[in-house]
């Protein structure tokens, strides 16, 4: 396809049209980072707020706000109608969704272009290529790019027999799924058909799809995926990131480059990323994740994410690229303003999630009202939050309350830094996972770097969480 007809398919021009007015569908962190970068490049940006958020910090940083609808999500944020709708409105030319809620939606992308609003993000067909599960495989094996055994659907009734082929331990995954959600292990064949009926039952709550596939689980991986930019006619990456401190499939803590990584299988994956992205004629930003076999030293292909990703700061770090201006240039029309041989990563950097939970209580989630904030601020230390003292913490949402990044030139020097800025985070009112953050980052085996998605179990395990 060309950059014109995809750019015709999210409803711009063919040719480059700047933006005046923004519609930001999201909010936390990520609505204060896209408002931080509409505002430096002199955009408008209106922000679209549930009954909850209509006084957030995200909020008084807009230009404006536009009510959306109640606190659930359901009823605000993921209402495709309502979103759109308040884009009309309000004026706005563009709606950026963020991450999570509506941000791969093909229904609000198609909805944006019927109402002549640019969707900022992967054209409706790019969407729905990547947001099944089993089509997203099918590109990636037409793209001559490993697979993990396995990928075909499935339900209860006939798992054993495919299951049988594949071998044991696998994992049954949900088709429209992410975030680990309509994902589970399987070791015993006795336990196999009520995991798939369980894993098909969270999948349509989730998703609004039920099925489910198999697939073999590879117990020694690490999750290291490729950033990759497109304008529909031309695709860069933008480097690796290591995902791999994970619990139950919910990433923890990612960094950039990834460490420990053979240089050769390192190309061979930026290669692999990039020829997804040609296959798709890819718009925007995206990011082809992959399992790395630490033990056969190769990789197969899990997925791919249409939208920006919680842990892109630490792409920017290395890159010196904000990628939400170039999400916004390619919205815009505009083709690729840097080549590959302009990306070049300098340093490390890692980043923390750190969540209102208890994580000492099963990471049980912590809402309220936070009585004081303090973040660490320096030399290679960039914190995205939208919490500060007053700031709710309600029960509707995800519970992230900011992100820590740290960026120094090398990995040694970075998981320093990481462990002086945590130790000057101070939150109050709310429990928080930073304890758990100091406590990793001083721990030998992520010092060493390399670590596998196992290894964040066995560690809590041995603080006696497991």
């Amino acid at each position: 396809m060309t950059a014109a007809r995809h750019r015709t398919e999210t409803g711009t021009a063919a040719t480059a049209r700047p933006l005046r007015r923004v519609l930001v569908a999201n909010r936390g962190e990520i609505a204060a980072r896209i408002i931080r970068t509409c505002r430096r490049l002199g955009i408008e940006a209106v922000l679209a707020v549930s009954d909850t958020d209509a006084d957030s910090l995200p909020a008084r940083l807009a230009d404006a706000t536009v009510r959306l609808g109640p606190p659930p999500s359901s009823a605000s944020y993921l209402d495709v109608s309502a979103v759109v709708s308040a884009a009309v409105a309000c004026g706005a030319q563009a709606v950026h969704p963020g991450y999570g809620f509506l941000s791969e939606n093909q229904r609000l992308a198609r909805a944006c272009g019927d109402a002549g609003i640019v969707f900022v993000g992967a054209t409706p067909a790019q969407l729905a290529a990547v947001g099944d599960k089993l089509r997203a495989r099918g590109h990636a094996e037409a793209a001559g790019i490993p697979v993990v055994p396995g990928g075909e659907s499935t339900e209860s009734a006939d798992a054993a027999e495919l299951a049988e082929r594949i071998g044991f331990p696998l994992l049954v995954k949900a088709v429209g799924g992410g975030g680990g959600r309509g994902m589970k292990r399987v070791t015993d064949p006795a336990e196999l058909r009520s995991t798939v009926e369980l894993a098909m039952s969270e999948a349509q709550a989730a998703f609004g799809d039920p099925r489910v596939y198999l697939e073999r689980f590879i117990a020694s991986g690490r999750h290291v995926e490729v950033q990759l930019l497109g304008d529909g006619e031309r695709v860069v990456h933008l480097g690796t990131r290591d995902c791999s401190v994970q619990r139950r499939y919910q990433k923890l803590i990612e960094e950039a480059p990834a460490p420990m990584l053979d240089e050769q299988l390192r190309e061979e994956m930026h290669r692999a990323a990039v020829r997804f992205g040609q296959r798709l004629g890819y718009r925007g930003l995206g990011t082809v994740e992959f399992l790395v076999d630490t033990r056969r030293r190769s990789f197969h292909f899990l997925e791919m994410n249409a939208r920006i990703q919680v842990e892109h700061p630490v792409t920017e770090a290395v890159t010196g690229i904000d990628l939400v201006a170039e999400q916004l240039a390619v919205a815009e029309g505009h083709p690729l303003r840097l080549t590959q041989a302009e990306v070049a990563p300098r340093g490390h950097a890692i980043e923390c999630r750190i969540n209102a939970e208890d994580w000492t209580n099963d990471f049980l989630p912590h809402p309220g009202t936070v009585s004081h904030a303090e973040w660490p601020a320096g030399e290679g230390i960039r914190v995205d939050t939208h919490v500060q003292a007053g700031s709710q913490v309600p029960p509707f949402y995800d519970s992230l309350l900011a992100k820590l990044i740290v960026h120094a030139p090398t990995r040694a020097a970075a998981v320093r830094r990481l462990r002086d800025a945590l130790a000057r985070c101070r939150v109050e009112g709310v429990r928080t996972t930073t304890g758990l953050h100091e406590a990793v980052v001083a721990d030998r085996a992520f010092v060493a770097g390399g670590v596998d998605t196992a290894w964040f179990g066995r560690f809590l395990a041995g603080m006696g969480h497991g």
